[in-house]
């Protein structure tokens, strides 16, 4: 009997979660998970936010694909973090119903430390921009897969304060979210 190959063409996907710590300028302290806030931005023709995202382009890297993204959607630059918060492959929603292999799609995410935000950029026509809390973005994220990667861009964050010596302000970092179908994930 003859085996079959199956080619399955996912589409590559990089997206970023940019981030900022929000507040009164006195840094992190035991208030930390709620003065971290992330960004997402809308999408065109639907009611929900999501994280920035989109191809990569021949002549860049993933890292590089994701900071461009963030700048078109979400109007900001910064500092993406080379702690890669996870892969994800997930059926895209225009094509999850359909029979066919076409429509798998790979998501690579990162955390992007945001340095600046551009009171004008690309796709600000089609797209706005809303900074939230960890759990605020949780409860609004269309997909499980983004609630995971919040779980681990939290847990990457609070690893980052442990070895900076912040180990007290760290303890309930993972216990957060409290949307019931988020797992805790250990990196």
């Amino acid at each position: 009997m003859k085996k079959l190959k199956v080619l399955i063409h996912l589409d590559i996907y990089n997206r970023c979660i940019p981030y900022k710590v929000a507040g009164d300028g006195e840094g992190f302290n035991s208030d930390w998970q709620h003065k971290l806030k992330v960004l997402m931005v809308s999408s065109p023709n639907r009611n929900d936010l999501v994280f920035p995202k989109g191809g990569w382009e021949d002549d860049e890297t993933a890292e590089e694909a994701a900071s461009r993204e963030a700048l078109e959607e979400a109007g900001v630059r910064g500092i993406l973090k080379k702690n890669i918060l996870g892969i994800w492959e997930f059926r895209s929603k225009t094509r999850e119903k359909a029979c066919c292999l076409k429509g798998g799609c790979r998501g690579y995410m990162y955390a992007l430390e945001v340095t600046e935000e551009l009171d004008n950029w690309p796709e600000q026509g089609d797209r706005s921009r809303k900074w939230l809390t960890i759990e605020e973005a949780s409860e609004l994220c269309r997909y499980d897969w983004m609630r995971h990667a919040l779980e681990k861009f939290l847990q990457l964050m609070s690893d980052n304060m442990k070895a900076a010596g912040l180990a007290d302000y760290c303890a309930t970092a993972t216990t957060t979210l409290s949307t019931p179908n988020v797992m805790a994930l250990v990196l």
